[in-house]
């Protein structure tokens, strides 16, 4: 396993084309917006060889029998989908933040089984390849970019019938070595600290779309690959120097637009290639792992927020108030909530036909359904807790100023026994995880992460087994006899 340092010393060794604001980064681990992104990651390392949080932050691996951190494990028992969502819900506590290795574990997870599945089925000789990808990724303990969402353009179109085919991910050209594709992935969260980009198609597919049902693994700097950094709220105050503004002093989250123009893959890192049958499958199982993920990951950084909404009413001295106590009550409850899904979707979870572990899909959409308005929820209490202040403070360097600062000190004070400065870093903080850069991952992203809310609702349907729940009634009724 790789240590933290050992991690970012990897990031150094990749040569990305990217671009922020207009302007190509050529060091991205060293650049201010982006390295607090680089941190969260790092975490996951960090905790990897924490001995408090072993049995959560490792595995043993399925394909070498060798311990493994737990974000490059096929699942291998309803246990392993328990132990993910625990270890996602520490990580929130410890970051606030995306961590983002999450969605690379998912894709793991569903690729294996669905190209098993193939194989099976069809002949093809994709899983093979699959697991001896998986294989270099849990030796070298790699972070791996899941990249499933293409920008779609017309909605109401297929793949096929877009006026620029380009706007899904498809194959260009195949030959004896390898395809060559072309388009683009968006949202992609942490694409910049990944060492790998693993690609899957993004919706079901029908006959005429076969050429965008394309799975396949590539270096994150392979030639072709072009970033984009995505905006967050509140960006550029990473950029000001100071810490009391950011809110999250450390830790932080990405996105990224990633542009794949005419990229060569090799044969040898190729897991799907025109199974367009099998592209609702993995797209399907994706999504019930990542929506089960967000009953852990959202929960830790609620767990967070939560801690700063009471913190802030102890330094207002509201802390007493009913109101405010049952306010952060709620926030308990609705948090909790969401973990309960995670757990019960992971507890009844079943291994696929590959031995991996699948999620009960009908429990794990409940949770993302969930998580599309609790966080919502937990937010606005937040912020009704922390009061005006947390949007109107003045800036850390009137803070400092020799001439205003004291005005500063002196008017934004809450009870006398806390320094005026901590009352202020609290409230930025809210403000961060509800409003700034770190809302995108908690706020934005509970609703339109892992599929938006009617995504959820589709999924619900399919998987609730309508004509049973009528037969109960029927029977009940005395319309028809018990079978």
């Amino acid at each position: 396993m790789k240590t933290a340092q050992e991690y970012e010393a990897s990031l150094r060794e990749l040569k990305l084309n990217i671009f922020m604001f207009g302007e190509k980064v050529e060091n991205p681990v060293d650049h201010p917006v982006i390295r607090p992104s680089m941190n969260s990651v790092a975490k996951t390392y960090e905790l990897a060889f924490d001995p408090r949080y072993e049995s959560l932050m490792t595995a043993t691996s399925s394909l070498t029998g060798k311990k493994i951190n737990r974000f490059t494990h096929l699942h291998q028992s309803t246990a392993d989908l328990i132990n993910k969502v625990k270890m996602q819900r520490l990580l929130g506590q410890k970051t606030a933040s995306c961590f983002q290795r999450c969605v690379g574990m998912d894709a793991f997870n569903a690729v294996d089984s669905t190209s098993f599945e193939m194989d099976r089925d069809l002949g093809t000789q994709y899983h093979q390849r699959f697991r001896n990808f998986m294989r270099y990724v849990q030796e070298e303990d790699l972070t791996v970019d899941g990249a499933m969402t293409d920008p779609k353009g017309d909605r109401g179109l297929r793949p096929f019938q877009q006026a620029d085919p380009d706007l899904y991910m498809r194959v260009v050209k195949r030959d004896k070595d390898g395809i060559i594709v072309r388009g683009a992935k968006c949202h992609q969260t942490g694409a910049l600290n990944s060492h790998e980009i693993l690609v899957m198609p993004t919706i079901n597919l029908g006959e005429q779309d076969q050429d965008y049902a394309i799975s396949f693994a590539l270096p994150s700097d392979a030639d072709g690959i072009l970033y984009i950094y995505g905006r967050q709220s509140c960006d550029t105050r990473k950029l000001e120097g100071g810490t009391l503004d950011v809110g999250n002093c450390r830790y932080g989250g990405h996105e990224s637009l990633v542009v794949f123009e005419d990229v060569f893959v090799p044969w040898e890192r190729v897991f799907m290639c025109g199974e367009y049958q099998y592209a609702g499958m993995m797209v399907e199982r994706f999504a019930g792992y990542h929506r089960q993920s967000y009953g852990g990951c959202k929960v830790g950084v609620g767990d967070v927020l939560i801690g700063a909404a009471a913190m802030a009413a102890e330094y207002n001295g509201a802390a007493k108030a009913s109101h405010i106590k049952d306010k952060l009550v709620e926030m308990i409850h609705l948090n909790e909530t969401l973990y309960s899904c995670g757990i019960a979707c992971s507890s009844q979870g079943d291994a696929t036909a590959s031995g991996t572990y699948l999620i009960d899909l009908m429990l794990a959409n409940v949770c993302k359904l969930n998580i599309t308005r609790f966080p919502y929820e937990i937010a606005r209490l937040a912020e009704d807790i922390a009061g005006g202040l947390m949007v109107t403070m003045p800036s850390e360097k009137d803070l400092r100023h020799p001439q205003i600062g004291p005005y500063v000190e002196k008017y934004l004070k809450g009870i006398s026994s806390v320094p005026t400065e901590y009352r202020m870093r609290i409230m930025r903080l809210i403000e961060n995880m509800t409003l700034g850069a770190a809302a995108v991952g908690y706020r934005t992203e509970s609703l339109h992460g892992a599929g938006s809310p009617q995504a959820q609702r589709i999924m619900i349907a399919r998987q609730a087994n309508m004509e049973q729940k009528k037969e109960f009634a029927r029977i009940l009724a005395g319309i028809e006899e018990e079978h």
